[in-house]
């Protein structure tokens, strides 16, 4: 598919990965759509891109599908990119000091992470089926983002690992059912980027993780997602698999 002129969908796109893709898809020539929980966020990056703001919680059901019709309406054509970057990371461990989780912050990291994508997908896959094309013609491109912890999830992950397992779970299935339709669905599995999630980490816990780099030694830089974004987008033979994007890290316990 042609970045030039599509219309690209990013959720959590106001800071992070998902402002990186929305940049750079952008620069591409892409018409960007930013969807994020923080109205602020979305204005300042749509209003970077040139492209359309839309402030929504991605876990709301009617929120996001009113949201849709309002993206619809204020485009000619239906979205043909939608890439998932919106998530939260919060670290727990299962028992504490104070005894087990409350079972409300699980369900939180899943909702966000796991279901809140699935609903991006399935309203961006209806809108997207909506396109008119020849025969073999594209209709579009849905990548979510997984995470390196759904393979090597760390104490404290298990909720985050739990979430992202579930994205990873949710591509081949996802690739099957919309094949038909001319829509392909990928997923990519960043490492230790280096994004707010990670700059949020007490300076002890970077370095830690920072040492288990292999090469390059370094964290990822969020335009490195992007430009993969951009390849899956531009490459038709990219269709429902998962690929890590971490330079070879694997993380310990």
């Amino acid at each position: 598919m042609k970045i030039k002129d599509c219309i690209a969908l990013v959720s959590g796109g106001g800071s992070g990965l998902g402002e990186a893709v929305c940049r750079y898809l952008a620069e591409l020539g892409a018409k960007i759509i930013v969807l994020d929980k923080d109205e602020n966020a979305a204005v300042r990056v749509s209003t970077a891109v040139h492209g359309m703001a839309v402030q929504c919680d991605i876990t709301q059901d009617q929120a996001l599908e009113e949201a849709f019709v309002k993206i619809q309406q204020a485009h000619v054509r239906p979205i043909s990119v939608a890439i998932n970057c919106a998530g939260i990371a919060p670290a727990q461990r299962m028992v504490g000091r104070n005894g087990p989780v409350a079972l409300s912050w699980f369900e939180e990291v899943i909702k966000i992470n796991l279901i809140g994508s699935f609903n991006v997908m399935r309203l961006s896959a209806a809108q997207m089926m909506k396109a008119q094309v020849v025969a073999e013609e594209e209709r579009g491109v849905i990548i979510n983002t997984a995470s390196i912890a759904a393979f090597d999830g760390q104490i404290g992950q298990i909720a985050y690992s739990a979430s992202k397992g579930g994205v990873v779970g949710m591509t081949l299935p996802a690739a099957r059912e919309l094949a038909k339709f001319g829509i392909r669905v990928m997923a990519i599995a960043p490492g230790l980027f280096d994004t707010p999630m990670l700059q949020n980490m007490p300076q002890e816990v970077r370095a830690a993780l920072h040492e288990q780099t292999l090469f390059p030694k370094r964290f990822g830089q969020p335009e490195e997602f992007a430009s993969l974004v951009a390849q899956i987008i531009t490459n038709p033979m990219f269709n429902g698999e998962v690929i890590r994007l971490d330079g070879g890290i694997r993380m310990h316990a």
